[in-house]
């Protein structure tokens, strides 16, 4: 019952003054909780060590450096990353094996390490608070609703409240995502090189990048914007980043040599 009110206070304080950092981390790391007893989470030391090291190497050079960033990897073949507040980043199995280089992958942790550094999560619950989100929000961070509708939302990856972000808030999160692994010493590259990616295989087989298109905004227009965005930086600089690295290729390896995924379940 303690937990039920907590977490309604914090969905109150939505449509108030706001949310400070303090309740944000509790909102998130309850939420992460509930994201982590649904999905599953790949459990292998490697594969978490790595995630971990090169998602903080980027968090660490960001304007949220205090936060105890967690980041997790999602044992499901579909193509999606997904942040919540706090610090608490996910990105599936089946977007790592997509990727060529570390560039890549770091381009995505970056764009979601932009939205919990921008609050975008919190904006967005703030701006839903007029249509009653604080009833969704209690319903998903507790075990007040067990139906078929909130388990739905948090394994696909929190889309009901957290993924799902506008235009501007895609543009915001690759600015971010640039800037900061840039400061972390890697290649900005990897991010419209990974956007070019998932836009080649929507046109080969649409159906296993949608997942990703549902909650990630994403035409040519991002690739053009972020490219010309890279090339406003002094190529001196852009020449001493780093692309990938023989450790990045062993955890890819690794990540590609686990089991196979558990089947999806729909729900029916």
């Amino acid at each position: 019952m303690r937990r039920i009110l907590t977490t309604a206070t914090l969905a109150l304080t939505l449509a108030g003054c706001g949310v400070s950092t303090q309740q944000e981390v509790e909102m998130g790391g309850q939420y992460a909780q509930q994201i982590n007893q649904q999905l599953p989470i790949i459990t292998d030391p490697e594969v978490n060590r790595y995630i971990n090291v090169l998602g903080d190497q980027i968090a660490s050079h960001t304007s949220r450096a205090d936060l105890d960033w967690h980041f997790y990897v999602v044992d499901s073949r579909e193509v999606n990353a997904f942040a919540v507040p706090g610090g608490f980043v996910y990105v599936n199995r089946g977007l790592i094996e997509r990727t060529t280089n570390m560039s890549q992958l770091a381009g995505v942790l970056g764009h979601e390490i932009g939205h919990v550094v921008r609050r975008h999560s919190i904006q967005q619950m703030q701006q839903a608070q007029k249509a009653n989100i604080g009833v969704t929000l209690a319903c998903i961070l507790t075990r007040v609703c067990e139906s078929q509708a909130a388990q739905a939302a948090i394994q696909v990856g929190g889309t009901a409240v957290f993924a799902k972000f506008s235009r501007d808030d895609e543009r915001e999160a690759d600015q971010e995502g640039i800037t900061n692994t840039v400061r972390a010493g890697i290649s900005p590259q990897g991010i419209p090189e990974m956007f070019q990616i998932l836009l080649n295989e929507r046109s080969r087989s649409p159906g296993s990048v949608d997942a990703w298109f549902a909650t990630h905004p994403l035409e040519e227009e991002r690739v053009q914007t972020t490219s010309a965005a890279i090339a406003q930086i002094d190529p001196a600089i852009l020449r001493t980043l780093t692309r990938d690295t023989q450790n990045y290729q062993a955890f890819r390896q690794r990540v590609r040599s686990l089991p196979p995924p558990p089947a999806t379940r729909t729900g029916n």
